[in-house]
């Protein structure tokens, strides 16, 4: 009898492992994290000021600027360090899948992933990408449930990477149900541990959308570090083209 107990067990686990969301759930999770992102306001041309504070423990508090432009439906984004003045013009160009990382001492330009951070804060390049297709061809829903988070109803989802394009393996997200708004995003290992919680409490509504202003960035594998990121100068005029190319960054310095 402990021997069948112990096969039931064992095949209900096995079971379990190998669950899958339907595909109505998963297309509704989908359609739930566009949502996500249509309410933003980034879309077309946009500028902004990105300020991150780092803090570490037993360290002082350290201060990064940097100005993003972005054309969302061409994939084309360049970021340039405003601060501090002496890492001053070093900056990034994205065109589609490729990224470069420019070096104002060397002037010169080298190959990176979205994966990279910014300077030495827990914000990576993946975190402001607003590819339309980015969801559906980068992951695959595993996990679609219903919660709550402080006085919200909030849908749960959590998404394995099926590319190597997203920085974490597996990542959950917490989404209002009344308005599509990201409230807290948990990024794990492949092996299921916590590496980084992203909470977002300040939202502000303008004509374009949703900006959220103020965003914490926790470490998990060490604590105690946090980035906190605030938004500001957010404009939604039309950028020259000539911003997202070498030649740009280049003329900066």
């Amino acid at each position: 009898m402990k021997r069948f107990v112990c096969f039931c067990l064992g095949l209900f686990l096995v079971l379990g492992l190998f669950a899958q969301v339907s595909k109505e759930d998963s297309d509704k999770a989908f359609s739930i994290m566009e949502a996500s992102d249509d309410i933003l306001a980034y879309h077309g041309d946009y500028s902004a000021t990105i300020s991150l504070v780092i803090e570490k423990p037993g360290k002082p508090k350290e201060n990064l600027q940097y100005k993003i432009l972005e054309r969302t439906d061409k994939d084309l984004m360049t970021i340039v360090q405003l601060f501090p003045e002496s890492d001053k013009g070093k900056g990034y160009l994205r065109e589609g899948d490729n990224i470069w990382a420019y070096d104002p001492i060397s002037r010169k330009f080298t190959h990176t992933s979205i994966k990279e951070a910014l300077g030495d804060s827990d914000v990576k390049i993946d975190d402001v990408n607003r590819a339309d297709d980015h969801w559906r061809e980068n992951y695959k829903v595993t996990e679609f449930t219903d919660g709550t988070l402080g006085k919200y109803e909030i849908s749960i989802i959590t998404l394995e990477a099926t590319t190597n394009t997203p920085s974490y393996v597996k990542s959950k997200y917490y989404i209002r149900k009344d308005i599509p708004l990201l409230l807290k995003q948990e990024d794990f290992s492949g092996s299921g541990r916590l590496m980084r919680t992203i909470l977002l409490p300040k939202y502000t509504k303008v004509p374009a959308g949703y900006v959220s202003t103020q965003v914490l960035i926790r470490d998990e594998l060490n604590k105690g570090e946090q980035t906190q990121q605030i938004i500001s100068d957010l404009t939604f005029a039309p950028i020259p083209d000539k911003v997202f190319t070498k030649a740009y960054l280049e003329q900066l310095n």
